[in-house]
């Protein structure tokens, strides 16, 4: 029993792929249920089993009451028998004790099986659930299980099965059963039969995903993806922007001669990929956005209300390359961008743009260089109109002129937003602050006028007040809405109370301290010796009246001393060095002046050495030689 419990049990293990105590928790259940039915016992009495995983023993424990007299074995049980279980019980007391019936196992396995496989399904779709959650969003591997018109059906990890339906799937894809597939997890349901797990291959986050496979940079962090535009099986355009300097973000995703792009282009059955940098330029954005055609100029134009369009002009040659096949080269620019994008060619914005000069005398009054260049504009549109060759210089010059008014027009309707921002923001501040905070349904307007209303874009009472205030006729433009219903409106918004707003308690200002008066003691008065006055000169002796010129008349300038020469100097100190006399120490005996014999054995005889290179000698001349010499 041990050993055929054992191997049953890793089996179940294995092959569900659940943890143990999963399993041994629907094996108890299941056996607890077969209990009840086999002895009708009551769902309100306590019953717990236990299964011993070394000997595959099945036990089973019920509550029971303890009675001297068992008249129901069910539910009631003897003294004897409850304190084998409980020492500490007593008569009337309730107590779990074993109750196992004989030949148990076989009767449970029989009764019980179609039980524990439930729970057992039941533990492996929640736990299949649990893992497939955490992995939206992340790239999946599979087999082709399926394939018919509608849906693919894929066999994944933990015999899970994932479905791509058609509008999920590449158009012009087709895949084979046993076919290997990746796909992007989309999205995990949860159904009565268990977890749908529905997988996408068009989805623009399975193009992130792979370029995040395939180009290290973006999976480090040093190239970031801004934004996808995607048309799958057609094309895409990818906007990425490096977050570190000296990193090319476009060549990073390329990769050398194509290798990365090339690789991802082949999984996503030969979608082509445009891949340009992200600018923060509006202009210059949309401008490659639109690549590979070539831009003249981008002049945008973006509302209060939040509407953006960008007018772009381009050569003629490039328009139909601008707007691509059915238009998707602008669409997708488009959705990159997140602009809406009016694509022109150069004689047809410079035809807007002088008729649109011809017309504004205003603007031809103050720009008379303009209206000199008009009858050359339109010579050149009128020779485009019947077909003739137009120069270079030509298309310049509708380039620049058509530049000029459209950059005119643009700087002109920004300061028109500018003007009504400050006019919208000078109104805001006119209305209660808590308006804007409060829900259009706490208005108490009917239901069909406010799902009109907040379908327009106004969420709260505060913005219905803003739109009021500016401009009425807004409200009255919804479809559906009349004068009455302004009326009401209008109505609803002066009888609604709203809550006052606490002022913020001003700041205390605590006074600073007078400062206190110093006492001061006075000083006393020094008395000062009146000074004398003389009335009578002083007499001076001889002596003060010579010192008292001299005085006056200032120093006395001494005669300037004769400078000495050289010779004397040098005479005068080797006298005063030869006539000092010099002194020596009581200890030392005075030296002894040498004779003059010892003087000339002393005196060292004049010496001349000659080199002869010859012998390579030195030789020592003699005095009679240098005479003869």
């Amino acid at each position: 029993m041990k050993k055929e419990f054992a191997l049953a049990f890793n089996e179940v293990l294995d092959d569900k792929q659940l943890s143990r105590d999963i399993i041994l928790g629907a094996l108890e259940a299941a056996l607890v249920s077969a209990y009840r039915k086999t002895v009708n016992a009551s769902t309100a009495q306590e019953i717990n089993a236990k299964i011993n995983e070394r000997t595959g023993d099945v036990e089973i424990y019920a509550e029971k009451e303890v009675v001297e007299d068992v008249q129901d074995e069910r539910t009631e049980v003897t003294l004897e028998r409850a304190r084998q279980f409980d020492a500490n019980a007593k008569l009337g007391d309730v107590v779990i004790v074993e109750t196992t019936p004989e030949n148990f196992g076989r009767v449970a396995a029989q009764a019980a099986r179609q039980m524990i496989q439930q729970r057992i399904r039941e533990a492996e779709r929640d736990a299949q659930k649990a893992h497939f959650s955490t992995l939206v969003g992340e790239v999946v591997n599979g087999v082709v299980q399926a394939s018919n018109p509608h849906m693919i059906t894929v066999g994944m990890d933990r015999k899970a099965e994932g479905k791509m339906p058609r509008s999920q799937q590449i158009p012009g894809e087709r895949f084979r059963v046993h076919d290997r597939v990746r796909a992007l997890l989309l999205e995990v349901k949860d159904t009565t039969r268990g977890p749908e797990i529905i997988l996408s291959r068009a989805h623009r986050d399975f193009l992130r995903r792979l370029l995040e496979d395939e180009v290290p940079e973006i999976y480090q962090g040093l190239v970031e993806i801004r934004s996808i535009a995607r048309e799958p099986g057609y094309r895409s355009k990818v906007a990425v922007s490096a977050l570190q300097a000296g990193i090319d973000p476009v060549g990073a995703c390329v990769g050398i001669r194509g290798v990365r792009i090339q690789a991802i282009v082949r999984e996503l059955h030969d979608e082509k990929i445009d891949v340009i940098e992200w600018n923060s330029d509006p202009s210059q954005f949309i401008a490659k956005a639109l690549s590979p055609a070539r831009v003249t100029g981008v002049y945008l134009d973006e509302e209060v209300s939040g509407s953006k369009t960008a007018t772009v002009v381009v050569p003629e040659d490039q328009l139909s390359l601008a707007i691509g096949r059915d238009g998707q080269n602008a669409r997708l620019a488009a959705k990159l961008t997140s602009w809406r994008i009016d694509i022109k060619s150069l004689t047809e914005a410079a035809s807007d743009a002088v008729h649109r000069a011809q017309t504004d005398a205003a603007f031809l009054e103050q720009n008379a260089d303009i209206a000199e260049t008009l009858p050359q504009l339109e010579a050149v549109l009128a020779k485009k109109a019947e077909g003739r060759p137009v120069t270079p210089e030509e298309y310049t010059l509708l380039s620049r002129f058509v530049d000029r008014i459209e950059r005119g027009a643009q700087y002109r309707r920004e300061a028109e937003v500018d003007a009504e921002r400050e006019k919208r923001a000078a109104v805001e501040t006119t209305l209660p602050k808590a308006a804007f905070d409060i829900p259009l349904d706490d208005l108490g307007l009917s239901p069909s006028l406010s799902i009109k209303i907040s379908g327009e874009g106004f969420s709260t009472i505060g913005d219905l007040m803003l739109q009021l205030k500016l401009d009425p006729d807004r409200i009255l433009s919804i479809n559906g809405v009349g004068p009455k219903a302004v009326e009401d409106i209008q109505a609803a918004i002066d009888n609604f109370k709203f809550p006052e707003v606490q002022a913020e308690p001003e700041p205390v200002v605590v006074p600073e301290p007078e400062p206190v008066a110093k006492v001061v003691t006075p000083e006393p008065e020094v008395v000062k010796p009146a000074e004398k006055t003389v009335e009578e000169p002083i007499k001076l002796s001889e002596e003060d009246e010579k010192l008292l010129a001299e005085m006056q008349a200032g120093p006395v300038q001494k005669a300037p001393t004769p400078t000495k020469s050289v010779e004397e100097i040098f005479a005068q100190t080797e006298k005063k060095l030869l006539g000092r006399k010099r002194r020596f120490p009581t200890s030392t005996p005075r030296p002894v002046e040498p004779t003059a014999e010892e003087k000339k054995k002393k005196k060292k005889k004049p010496r001349e050495f000659d080199y002869d290179p010859d012998t390579d000698t030195t030789v020592i001349k003699r005095r009679e030689d240098w005479e003869e010499e």
